[in-house]
């Protein structure tokens, strides 16, 4: 049995129940109470009483913060026990951000954070975060704007041009694009220290909120860039993912990786089990139904074979179309008699 409850991927798939699932609309915190208390309801409904025995007022008690976000996004509440804390350094600075410390392969227990999308107020925290917990690469699975609707600010400079965030003067320093992702390169630059660090951005331009992408094999090519550059750090922070929420398509996107490195090192793989892990470090990872399915079918495409097509000779073809091959053969023959 593996340390994530694996199965095999020719056995049957273990489906989480429906309810476990939001439907795509989310739960609004109109109090702080209200939205702890669904909070925890929905984690019950997910991990069942023989899992998951804490109670709604336990879980009010013990996550006492939640971010006020605009009408067009709703606030993931994170669970103070793996939440990240930064460190104060003054009276005005707060230890607090949405973001939480998610588990890895092979007991690596802080080998991601799943942060909700910064805001125009949270920008200076994010990089904050950044910087304090050594993070390398950042990887954004979500558009700034989406359908008309501001789903993350967007915390990096518009070009060239060096920007300042707190204490930390940020410069793109190069910027590739492809049809479904974008990759950048930042410097970053400590005011007070004059420290710089370069950190990667990935950016997944093709993922729509609550839905799935069009097919899996972008998605998958995508993660095997973060993993190389993941595997490529040496002594690197927590690698930094976010959406809007930073759950549906941060939790997918962390699943994806961490159970494509068991499939590849264990012949197997626990879908189920790992996000089970996850939840309980920040609620609603893998948000909706369609997303955990998509989960699954990555999983299922990784496994198959890549066929290479083979080429055909430049003359002659499976249809002998270009009949003249064989004169063009004996004309060289021949020649050399």
């Amino acid at each position: 049995m593996s340390r994530y409850g694996w199965t095999t991927p020719k056995a049957r798939s273990c489906m989480l129940p429906s309810a476990s699932f939001n439907s795509g609309r989310g739960t609004h915190a109109v109090c702080c109470k209200r939205a702890h208390t669904c909070c925890a309801l929905n984690n019950r409904r997910y991990h069942g009483e023989k899992y998951f025995t804490h109670s709604s007022k336990e879980l009010i008690s013990s996550s006492s913060h939640i971010d006020v976000r605009p009408p067009f996004t709703r606030a993931a509440i994170r669970y103070d026990s793996s939440r990240v804390q930064l460190t104060v350094n003054d009276e005005d600075n707060s230890d607090y951000i949405n973001a939480n410390y998610m588990p890895g392969y092979d007991n690596a227990s802080k080998q991601y954070i799943a942060a909700q999308g910064p805001l125009p107020s949270t920008v200076n925290d994010f990089w904050r975060m950044v910087w304090e917990k050594r993070s390398q690469a950042i990887v954004m699975v979500t558009n700034c704007t989406e359908s008309g609707r501001i789903k993350c600010e967007q915390y990096w400079p518009l070009d060239y041009t060096p920007c300042l965030y707190g204490n930390l003067v940020v410069t793109v320093k190069s910027e590739s694009k492809a049809p479904s992702w974008t990759l950048r390169e930042f410097n970053v630059k400590n005011k007070s220290t004059s420290e710089t660090r370069t950190v990667k951005h990935f950016h997944f331009t093709a993922w729509p909120d609550h839905g799935v992408p069009s097919g899996t094999e972008e998605l998958i090519q995508f993660r095997g860039l973060v993993r190389q550059h993941i595997e490529s750090s040496f002594s690197a922070g927590p690698t930094v993912v976010h959406c809007s929420a930073g759950v549906g398509r941060t939790g997918t996107l962390i699943a994806l990786d961490v159970l494509l490195q068991q499939l590849d090192r264990e012949k197997a793989v626990g879908t189920a089990a790992f996000v089970q892990q996850m939840r309980f470090c920040r609620p609603l990872m893998v948000q909706t139904e369609s997303q955990y399915v998509f989960l699954h079918q990555c999983i299922m495409d990784s496994l198959q074979p890549k066929v290479v097509a083979k080429s055909e000779p430049l003359y002659e073809n499976s249809d002998m179309i270009y009949v003249n091959a064989i004169a063009l053969r004996q004309y060289e023959n021949g020649s050399k008699i």
